[in-house]
C-alpha cells in the first residue's frame, strides 16, 4: 500500500487548533491529577466567553496573550488520558466503527451512499519491513474541511455531541463519525501519521499528515487518486520502541481484547510465506500458451517419444523430479470478531443454549457450563445492559484463599468496545462473577483511574450487587421449589405391583437430581460470608442465603438456613444456637452438646474458618439472637426457672470450697471456676466467656501465618472451667480439696485436679497448657497403674560380634515347582539363543 512520504509544496498548512476547554484541561492536568475536562459542552464556553467580557482589568495595565507550545499542550493531553499505549488501536477501531455507524444511518435515507463500496468493514493491515500499520473502513469518509475541523481541533468528539443531543433533540446525524481525543492516541505508537480519506459527495481524496512534536498539520490532495471509494484510512509510522504493533500476533491480541464484539466486521490481513515450485510454475505458463496446439502434433510427439522410449533408471527419475524452489509471500484476511454481542438482544430470543456458549467466550472454558445468568437493561439516570453470570467451579486463585490476587471477570464496554476488563465492579466477595456491561453513558478516551472514581462506575456498581444478589437468591428459591416437588411426587407416586400382588421395587437414582444450589453453595459459601461481613447494605438479603449443617441434618447434601431454623424452633426457644469448630464429628461428640441432644434443640454447625468472623457482624436473625453454645450462660427457658436458682445457690454453697481452691491452684490460666448448669456425662469442661473469644477463634487466631508482635493475651480466650456437681470426680475433689488455706493437700489431689483441668481443656477444644506437667502426671499415673517404683534405665546391651550370614530365603511359595510346570515346546529358541 501506499505510504505518504513527503506533501507536495502546494499543500496548505493550517495551524494545530485546540478548543477552548482542551486547553483549561491540559493546563489544570499540568498542575495537578484531577480529571480531564471534555470539549463537548459549546454552553461552557458561551458561559466562559461572558465572564471574560464582563472582567474589567486594572487601570493602566497592559494587555499581553499567553504563548502556548501546541506541541507540548498535546503531549499533555494525550499522555493523561492514556497510561497503557495498546488502547491507540482500540480507539481507532472504534472511530472506524462511529464512522460506518454514521454511512449505514444515512444510507437508509440515501442508499446512493453505499454505491461506491457497499461493504461495511473495518481492515487492518501492516508492513514488517517499513514498520508501518494501516486501519482502513468504509465509512462515511472526511473531505477537506472536516479533516481541518476534526483533526485539527484536539478532543472535538462529534460522538459525544450526537449521543448528549440525543437526549435532549437536537441530535446531529453529521456529529457521528468525527474524530475526538482518542485519534490522538496514535502518536503514544507512531511518530508520523498520515490520513487519507474520501467523503461519498467529494470527488476529491485528500490526505492529511503530521509529525509528532510539531504544531502543524498538512493537507493535501491524494497522489494515488481515489483509491479508496469511501472511508478513511489511518497509517502510522511507528516509533522504534513500537515495532512490536507490526505484528500479526500482538494485532490479533489486542483487537481481540479490545474490538472482540463491534458490530462491524474486523479483519486483520496476515502474512505467511512458502516455497513453490519453480518448474510448476513455468510448465502451468507453458501449457497455457500452448493451450490451441494441434492435437495432431501432439500425436506424433508422443509416438516419438513411444519410439526413442529409453529406460531410466531411479537415480535419473529422481533426479528429474527434483525441482527448484523459490520463497513467494501470501496474503490473506482473518476476522477476528466472529462472536456476537448477546447482550444487545432481546431476552426472547436467546436460547439457553446461547447463553452458555456465549459463557464459554467469557470464561474461556469449553468444557464448564454456568450455573445461572442474569441478562438484564439498567435504566434510569444511567443506562446500561448487562449479562452476568454464576460460574460452577471455583476460580483457581479463590481455591488458593488469594482473594486479594484474583482478578474480577466482568469486562466493561463502551457501544461493544472494550474499556477495561480490571475494574473493580464487582466487591470482593463477589470477584467471581463474570459478564460484559456495556453503557453509552461512559466517557471512551479515559484513563482507567479515572473511570474508577467516576460517579457513573459507583451507580453502575450498586446496580450490578443488587442484581446478582437477586440471582443467587432466585437460583435458590427455585432449587428448593424443585427438590421440595421432587420429593412431593415421590410421595404421592403409587407403588407398582406385579401379578403376584408384590410392589415393584423402581430404582429412582436416576431421578434424584441434586440441589442446584447446594451443589453451588458448598464451593462458594467461604465468599457469600465474606458479604455478610463487609456489606453492610445487603447483609440481611445474604444472610437468607446461607446454608449450614446441624445436629438434625442428615447427609453431605442436607443443609438448613436461618430461615428453616427459626420455622423448627422450639416453642420457649428465643436463640439460635451454634456451634464453630473444626469438623462436623468433633462436634457431634463433644460434651457441649449433652444437654442440646437430651431436649431436642437443633445446633448450626459452623465449619468454615470465616464463620468465627462472618458471626460478630451478624448478631442476630429475624430478631433471634445467634449464640454459641461453647459460650457461658446458656439457659433453657423450657426449665422451672424457680427450681434452677434454687439448685445454683444449693450447689454454689456446696461447692465452695472446691471451687475456692481450684480458683488457687489453677491460677491466670482460667478467668473463674463455676458449676455448670448443662453438663451431663463429663466432669468438667472449659467454655469461654459471652464476650470473649471461643476455642475455635483462639485457634484460628494464632494460625495466622503473616500475624505481626502479636500479644498473646489478645489471642487467649477467656477461660471458664465448669464442674459438674453430680459428677463423683467432683464429689472426691470436694472431699480432698483443703476446707482451710492452711490445710494440706496431698500430691495426688493436686494431680487429679490438674488432670481435671487437661481434660476439660480438650473437651472444650483447647490446647493442653502446661504440656511438661501433664507430661509429668501421665508418667506418674502409668507408675501406679504398671506398678513401677523407679523409672531408672537398664542397662544397655553389649551382644557378642557374629559373621554375615545370607538372608534366609521364603521357599515356601515354591513348593511343588518343577519342570513339567513350564511349557518349553511353545517357546521358540534358536541356535543362536542356546
Amino acid at each position: 500500500f501506499f505510504i505518504f512520504h513527503h506533501l507536495p509544496l502546494t499543500a496548505t498548512k493550517p495551524t494545530m487548533r485546540f478548543n477552548r476547554l482542551a486547553l483549561g484541561a491540559a493546563a489544570v492536568l499540568g498542575l495537578c491529577s484531577v480529571p480531564v475536562i471534555y470539549a463537548d459542552d459549546a454552553a461552557a464556553a458561551t458561559a466562559s466567553d461572558d465572564a471574560a467580557a464582563a472582567y474589567l482589568p486594572p487601570e493602566g495595565a497592559e494587555s499581553y496573550k499567553f504563548d502556548a507550545e501546541v506541541d507540548k499542550m498535546l503531549d499533555i493531553v494525550i499522555n493523561s488520558l492514556y497510561t497503557n499505549k495498546d488502547v491507540f488501536l482500540r480507539e481507532l477501531i472504534s472511530n472506524a466503527s462511529d464512522a460506518l455507524d454514521k454511512v449505514r444511518f444515512l444510507s437508509v435515507t440515501k442508499p446512493e451512499l453505499l454505491q461506491d463500496k457497499e461493504e461495511l468493514e473495518v481492515r487492518i493491515e501492516y508492513d514488517e519491513d517499513n514498520k508501518t500499520l494501516t486501519i482502513r473502513d468504509s465509512g462515511i469518509g472526511m473531505n477537506k474541511e472536516d479533516l481541518t475541523k476534526n483533526l485539527g481541533t484536539v478532543a472535538r468528539s462529534g460522538t459525544t455531541k450526537f449521543m448528549e443531543g440525543l437526549g435532549d433533540g437536537t441530535a446531529d446525524i453529521s456529529q457521528i463519525g468525527q474524530f475526538g481525543v482518542g485519534f490522538y492516541s496514535a502518536f503514544l505508537v507512531a511518530d508520523r501519521v498520515t490520513v487519507a480519506s474520501k467523503h461519498p459527495d467529494d470527488t476529491v481524496q485528500y490526505v492529511w499528515e503530521s509529525t509528532d512534536g510539531h504544531d502543524a498539520f498538512y493537507i493535501a490532495e491524494d497522489p494515488r487518486g481515489n483509491t479508496l471509494g469511501r472511508g478513511t484510512e489511518i497509517t502510522l509510522h511507528l516509533k522504534e520502541d513500537a515495532e512490536e504493533y507490526a505484528s500479526p500476533y500482538k494485532l490479533r491480541t489486542l483487537a481481540k481484547h479490545y474490538s472482540e464484539f463491534v458490530t462491524h466486521p474486523l479483519h486483520l490481513r496476515t502474512t505467511s510465506k512458502e516455497m513453490v515450485d519453480v518448474e510448476e510454475e513455468e510448465e502451468a505458463a507453458a501449457a497455457d500458451a500452448d493451450a490451441d496446439t494441434d492435437e495432431e502434433k501432439k500425436e506424433e510427439e508422443q509416438t516419438g517419444d513411444d519410439e526413442d522410449d529409453i529406460e531410466v533408471s531411479d537415480e535419473d527419475a529422481e533426479t528429474e523430479k527434483s525441482k527448484k524452489q523459490k520463497e513467494v509471500t501470501t496474503y490473506s484476511w482473518e476476522e477476528l470478531n466472529t462472536e456476537q454481542a448477546i447482550w444487545t438482544r432481546s431476552k426472547e430470543e436467546i436460547t439457553d443454549d446461547d447463553y452458555q456458549g456465549f459463557w464459554k467466550v467469557v470464561n474461556k472454558q469449553a468444557n464448564e457450563n454456568a450455573t445461572a445468568w442474569s441478562h438484564f437493561d439498567a435504566e434510569g439516570n444511567i443506562n446500561f445492559k448487562s449479562l452476568v453470570y454464576l460460574p460452577s467451579e471455583i476460580p483457581p486463585q479463590l481455591l488458593q484463599g488469594n482473594m486479594d490476587e484474583y482478578r474480577g471477570g466482568l469486562k466493561l464496554y463502551v457501544r461493544k468496545v472494550l474499556i477495561s476488563d480490571e475494574f473493580d465492579l464487582m466487591p470482593r466477595y463477589l470477584s467471581f462473577i463474570r459478564g460484559v456491561i456495556d453503557s453509552d453513558d461512559l466517557p471512551l478516551n479515559v484513563n482507567r483511574e479515572t473511570l474508577q472514581e467516576s460517579k457513573i462506575i459507583k451507580i453502575i456498581k450498586k446496580k450490578l450487587v443488587r442484581k446478582v444478589v437477586e440471582m443467587i437468591r432466585k437460583l435458590a428459591i427455585d432449587s428448593e421449589k424443585k427438590s421440595k416437588g421432587d420429593e412431593d411426587e415421590a410421595e404421592t407416586k403409587e407403588a407398582e405391583i406385579d401379578a403376584d400382588g408384590n410392589v415393584i421395587e423402581v430404582d429412582d437414582e436416576d431421578d434424584d437430581e441434586p440441589n442446584k444450589y447446594i451443589q453451588w453453595y458448598k464451593k462458594f459459601a467461604p465468599s457469600l460470608k465474606m458479604g455478610v461481613i463487609e456489606d453492610d447494605a445487603n447483609r440481611g438479603k445474604l444472610s437468607k442465603l446461607l446454608r449450614f449443617h446441624s445436629s438434625k441434618t442428615d447427609g453431605e447434601d442436607d443443609f438448613v438456613s436461618f430461615e428453616q431454623y427459626v420455622g423448627r424452633m422450639k416453642e420457649w426457644q428465643d436463640e439460635i444456637y451454634f456451634f464453630a469448630g473444626q469438623s462436623e464429628e468433633e462436634m457431634e461428640a463433644s460434651h457441649f452438646m449433652d444437654k442440646f441432644k437430651e431436649k431436642g434443640v437443633e445446633v448450626l454447625y459452623f465449619t468454615d474458618p470465616i464463620d468465627e468472623y462472618m458471626v460478630q457482624n451478624l448478631r442476630d436473625f429475624d430478631g433471634k439472637k445467634l449464640t454459641a453454645i461453647t459460650k457461658e450462660g446458656i439457659k433453657f427457658k423450657d426449665e422451672d426457672e424457680d427450681l434452677v436458682k434454687r439448685r445454683e445457690k444449693y450447689y454454689q454453697k456446696q461447692f465452695k470450697p472446691l471451687t475456692k481452691w481450684l480458683n488457687k491452684l489453677y491460677g491466670p490460666n482460667v478467668m473463674r471456676v463455676a458449676i455448670s448448669k448443662r453438663l451431663g456425662r463429663a466432669p468438667a469442661i472449659v467454655s469461654s466467656s459471652e464476650y470473649g473469644h471461643s476455642a475455635n477463634m483462639e485457634r484460628i487466631m494464632r494460625a495466622q501465618a503473616f500475624t505481626h508482635g502479636a500479644n498473646d493475651a489478645m489471642m487467649q480466650a477467656m477461660r471458664i472451667v465448669e464442674i459438674n456437681p453430680r459428677h463423683p470426680f467432683v464429689h472426691k475433689l470436694l472431699n480432698a480439696c483443703p476446707k482451710e488455706d492452711d490445710d494440706v493437700v496431698t500430691d495426688d489431689t493436686k494431680d487429679a485436679a490438674m488432670m481435671l483441668y487437661d481434660m476439660a481443656l480438650m473437651s472444650g477444644g483447647f490446647p493442653i497448657a502446661d504440656n511438661a506437667g501433664y507430661s509429668e502426671r501421665m508418667t506418674r499415673v502409668l507408675k501406679t497403674m504398671l506398678d513401677v517404683s523407679d523409672v531408672n534405665l537398664a542397662d544397655e546391651v553389649d551382644p557378642p560380634e557374629e559373621e554375615d550370614e545370607p538372608e534366609d530365603v521364603d521357599t515356601d511359595d515354591l513348593d511343588g515347582l518343577n519342570m513339567d510346570d513350564f511349557d518349553m515346546d511353545s517357546l521358540d529358541l534358536g541356535e543362536e539363543d542356546i
